[in-house]
């Protein structure tokens, strides 16, 4: 039997609008008016210059919380570099608000054919599971977005201590699903992180951006040579 493993964002799943625009939208029910490009700029170049979401050594039941502060670090850092004078009157409610608000439908939507895509390939005999970069809020949206029973495992780099292109997300997908390499097939739209990565675990990798449409992918994968479908019975 074949698997294929996903990257999230991206991949299956994109933001429903600019992080600019959802920052300026909370933060004006906060009592701070901002705007919404100046908030996406700063975002941009604070998390460029962040250190990874990544936390070597730390037991895997402290991940969330240390994720939520580093989100909360990277949140705070931007509104003081769009402008130190915005003071909130209360900044943990209006993080609390944020942060939640990206664990919904609410921020996320499906990108297209991929609900449709995700269910023939289960149809076909394909094995499913995800290797993300996401944080712990990924199992909540995946569930709100109605897809969350089509994958068998979900691995996230968080608990692992590591970030792509790191092979040991790959691998410890491949030991969850019990397959070897030549099995499975990744996913992904990040060619040095996502494709790399796979790689590197000795996978097989496919740029999502080389299908004109998602919907592509069950005929894409009957034509390579390695991983295929269980037989249905």
């Amino acid at each position: 039997m074949g698997a294929v493993l996903f990257d999230a964002t991206g991949t299956l799943i994109e933001l429903r609008e600019g992080v600019g625009d959802t920052y300026a939208r909370v933060a004006r029910r906060h009592g701070v008016e901002l705007p919404a490009w100046r908030i996406d700029d700063a975002w941009k170049r604070v998390v460029a210059r962040r250190e990874p979401r990544c936390f070597p050594g730390a037991a895997a039941s402290e991940v969330p919380r240390l994720e939520r502060e580093w989100w909360r670090g990277v949140v705070r850092a931007t509104f003081r570099a769009t402008d130190q004078t915005a003071v909130f009157p209360d900044f943990e409610a209006f993080f609390d608000e944020l942060y939640a608000g990206y664990a919904t439908a609410g921020a996320w939507r499906l990108r297209p054919d991929v609900a449709e895509t995700l269910a023939a390939l289960r149809a076909g005999g394909w094995r499913l599971a995800i290797v993300s970069d996401f944080d712990h809020r990924l199992t909540d949206v995946l569930e709100a977005l109605g897809i969350a029973q089509l994958f068998e495992a979900v691995i996230l780099t968080g608990p692992l201590g590591v970030t792509k292109p790191d092979p040991a997300p790959f691998r410890a997908a491949l030991e969850a699903l019990g397959l070897s390499p030549a099995e499975v097939i990744y996913v992904g739209d990040d060619p040095p992180r996502d494709l790399a990565g796979a790689r590197a675990a000795g996978l097989q990798a496919l740029d999502v951006r080389s299908l004109a449409r998602f919907a592509e992918l069950p005929a894409h994968l009957a034509t390579l040579s390695g991983p295929r479908p269980q037989e249905l019975r």
